[in-house]
């Protein structure tokens, strides 16, 4: 067997070259590709599920983590306008998965959507990225859970229930076990049935969404709107100190990618995958700044505790009943984050499994719960190992850097796919629409470099406008040629459709314009991060790609060999019975 893994790296730069752009056709995702885990997924949730699962993955994370650090370090007071900066641009993924999921129903989410447009090592780069981003961030928010838990029974030390070990290096040596017991708890009840863990995050998400209300209404009852200007104005670090705030707050928007994932199981996708994307961004955005504003208002920002800020918050008020009682809410609507985010990482594992870039027995779907089982143990043990461990803050940061990546990726994607793939003789040149996506990523960079940096005003007018004229030009001369007969065509398939009442095409509307923005935002709030953040996501993108040169693309190479293999003898066998178009079906591997 040794001898040969050594042939077949003998044979990885051939290899390399017939798979990194390596794609598959919507299709194949949904039919071959999704057959790789036996049994498959079972749809049994709603648009109002979808909502439930979006809402309940964002709200534990965004505002019990993150708020009472970025308020006291980065905002001030206008965290809640970071907030809503992160919200626009989470918005506008949203809307660009949202596209994705509806022509592409599968669990991949944004690994399948690269993959789809940009070829397997792209496809993969993301979803590598996504599942650090999930399993660093859940150990992280575990982590947080403890801390409210402790306020929940009276506790005031938010490490009271850790074991410090010494000898240990600084933000490493404080055990966190009931963070490990909460991840295998929520581990084992979602290996059981992906609908009764919809049915419990609702009941939860229901709850803390009345919880919400109360901390909203307390808060402004107790609060004071001089504690929004005070001690140094709403702003006390300035423009840069919010923009810094909201790259940092975005590590709150993940929740929704999680809906996302969610589309094998989900009935009637093209209808209910839009309500419950997008509904679920807008809804968490609103309630993000009620729940900014409240804090603010009761503290002067200069006040606010890093760890447990809300039961801090009315700890120092004098309200400790109060405290007592968010503790055990923030407690609650953490564990419905979890459990929305652990359901999304397993489903993401198990369709790179299914393109065996990772080992297959991964990619298994049980027969009888319908779930991903090996996935969601899988992932469960390395996020409990994770939180027992690692503090907070040494991960946010590489968290952020990871979400706004991979969202940068999916809105090229969209508008690469919408004007250079779609079945459609008037397809734009896809060297232009590549060329428009390299000029509109350097304008954006070189933007957010000039401010960084503290350049010339003039700098930032001249770049800013350079973005503008460059989307403008694509818009106007590439797009309205290539899109006249793509208008033509949908619109005879939306006729079709609504006859047949079967699904309906939901598109992106005012393209290029909002994924072209989504662009230019996440790449501008990439750029307002630590150095250290890169430093660690360059690390980590070289492990990935090293076990992607080392072991994915040889497995992913034999795997398609022994397909083609296994479909030529089942041709030779039943020569009648297998058409030309089932044949591209089920081998054709698109090459751009």
């Amino acid at each position: 067997m040794l001898s040969n893994y050594f042939h077949s790296l003998s044979q990885t730069p051939q290899r390399l070259r017939k798979r990194v752009l390596a794609t598959w056709t919507p299709d194949q995702e949904s039919n071959q590709v999704r057959q790789r885990s036996g049994a498959e997924m079972k749809r049994k949730l709603n648009w109002y599920d979808l909502v439930a699962l979006g809402v309940g993955g964002m709200l534990g994370v965004g505002v019990f983590v993150t708020t009472g650090s970025v308020a006291l370090h980065h905002s001030g007071p206008s965290v809640f306008i970071s907030y809503i900066i992160a919200g626009i641009s989470a918005l506008l993924s949203s809307l660009c998965y949202t596209e994705f999921a509806v022509q592409v129903p599968v669990a991949g989410g944004a690994f399948s959507y690269l993959r789809l447009t940009f070829g397997e090592f792209m496809g993969y780069f993301a979803g590598a990225n996504i599942l650090m981003e999930y399993v660093f961030s859940n150990a992280a928010v575990a982590r947080s859970f403890t801390e409210y838990l402790s306020f929940a029974f009276g506790q005031n030390d938010p490490n009271v229930w850790r074991v410090e070990v010494h000898g240990m290096p600084m933000n490493y040596n404080k055990l966190d076990f009931p963070a490990v017991a909460l991840i295998l708890l929520l581990t084992l009840c979602l290996c059981h049935s992906t609908k009764e863990s919809s049915i419990l995050n609702l009941i939860m998400t229901i709850f803390h969404v009345i919880f919400f209300g109360f901390i909203i209404v307390a808060g402004y009852y107790n609060g004071s709107a001089n504690n929004l200007v005070s001690p140094k104005g709403i702003a006390p670090f300035g423009v840069r100190g919010v923009l810094d705030g909201a790259a940092i707050v975005y590590f709150s928007y993940i929740g929704y990618d999680s809906a996302s994932t969610m589309a094998e199981e989900v009935k009637h996708p093209y209808k209910n995958l839009p309500i419950g994307i997008v509904g679920s961004v807008l809804v968490t955005t609103f309630l993000y700044c009620l729940m900014a504003l409240s804090l603010c208002m009761m503290l002067p920002y200069n006040k606010i505790s890093d760890n447990a800020s809300y039961s801090m918050a009315f700890l120092k008020i004098g309200w400790n009943w109060a405290s007592n009682i968010v503790g055990a809410g923030a407690s609650l609507g953490i564990v419905a984050s979890l459990l929305v985010a652990m359901l999304g990482q397993a489903r993401y594992l198990c369709v790179i499994g299914r393109a065996r870039l990772v080992p297959s027995w991964l990619a298994k779907v049980h027969p009888s719960t319908g779930t991903p089982l090996n996935a969601t143990l899988f992932l469960g043990l390395c996020t409990a190992s994770i939180a027992l461990f690692t503090e907070l803050d040494i991960i946010i940061e590489l968290v952020s850097i990871g979400t706004l990546m991979v969202f940068y990726l999916v809105a090229n994607a969209l508008i690469y796919r919408r004007y250079s793939i779609t079945q459609n003789t008037h397809n734009a040149p896809p060297l232009y629409t590549l060329l428009f996506l390299f000029l509109l990523s350097l304008t954006s960079l070189c933007f957010s470099l000039s401010w960084k940096f503290n350049q010339q005003w003039w700098a930032l007018l001249l770049f800013g406008f350079l973005i503008i004229t460059v989307i403008t030009f694509f818009q106007h001369v590439v797009v309205v040629h290539s899109s006249n007969a793509l208008v033509t065509t949908l619109t005879t398939l939306q006729q079709q459709d609504s006859d047949s009442s079967s699904s309906t095409h939901w598109l992106v509307p005012f393209m290029p314009w909002p994924p072209a923005l989504s662009i230019f935002l996440n790449v501008f709030l990439m750029t307002t991060l630590k150095v250290i953040s890169f430093q660690r996501f360059a690390i980590w993108s070289c492990l990935i790609t090293i076990f992607y040169v080392l072991y994915g693309v040889h497995s992913t190479y034999q795997a398609e060999e022994i397909e083609m293999m296994t479909t030529i003898v089942n041709n030779n066998n039943n020569p009648s019975s297998t058409t030309d178009s089932n044949l591209q079906a089920k081998v054709e591997i698109q090459v751009h």
